[in-house]
C-alpha cells in the first residue's frame, strides 16, 4: 500500500509565486500614483486653509494681509508644512507688509507632474509639467 503524500508540488508553488509577482507588478505603480495624488490634494487643501486664515486676519485688521509668521492663533493654530518636501513651510507673498491688496501662497515644489495636469497656470494655459502649486487670492489654485 502506498502512502498518500500531502502538500504542494514545486510547479504549483512556482505558478502561485508567478501570479503574485504579476499582480504586484500591476498594482504597485497604481498605489504609488494614488499616493502622489493624495499628497497633491493635501497641499491644495493646506493652501486653501492658509488662504482662509489670511481672509480672517484681513477682516479683523482693516483689509491688510499678514505674513505667515503673523498668522497664529486664533487664525491658524499650527503652521502647516508642505507634505511633498517634508518640513518646508509655505510661502505667503503680499504686495507689502501689512498692506491691502492680493496675496499668493506657494509651496516648495517637487510634486509629481502627473498629479498637477488638471490644474491651469495663472495665465489660463494648461499645466503640463507643473511641479509646484500656488493659491492666488483673486483666482484660486494654479500650477507653477
Amino acid at each position: 500500500m502506498k502512502k498518500l503524500q500531502k502538500g504542494f508540488t514545486l510547479i504549483e508553488l512556482m505558478i502561485v509565486i508567478a501570479i503574485i509577482a504579476i499582480l504586484a507588478a500591476i498594482l504597485i505603480p497604481n498605489f504609488l500614483h494614488a499616493r502622489a495624488e493624495s499628497i497633491t490634494a493635501a497641499c491644495e487643501g493646506n493652501e486653501k486653509q492658509l488662504a482662509t486664515a489670511e481672509e480672517e486676519y484681513s477682516v479683523d485688521n482693516g483689509g491688510s494681509y499678514a505674513s505667515l509668521a503673523v498668522l497664529t492663533t486664533p487664525y491658524i493654530s499650527v503652521v502647516v508644512t508642505d507634505p511633498v518636501s517634508k518640513g518646508n513651510k509655505y510661502t505667503v507673498t503680499i504686495p507689502g507688509a501689512g498692506s491691502n491688496g492680493s496675496y499668493q501662497i506657494t509651496d516648495a515644489g517637487s510634486h509629481d507632474t502627473t498629479t498637477t495636469i488638471n490644474l491651469t497656470k495663472s495665465d489660463g494655459t494648461a499645466c503640463s509639467s507643473c511641479a509646484s502649486i500656488m493659491y492666488a487670492q483673486a483666482s484660486g489654485i494654479h500650477g507653477l
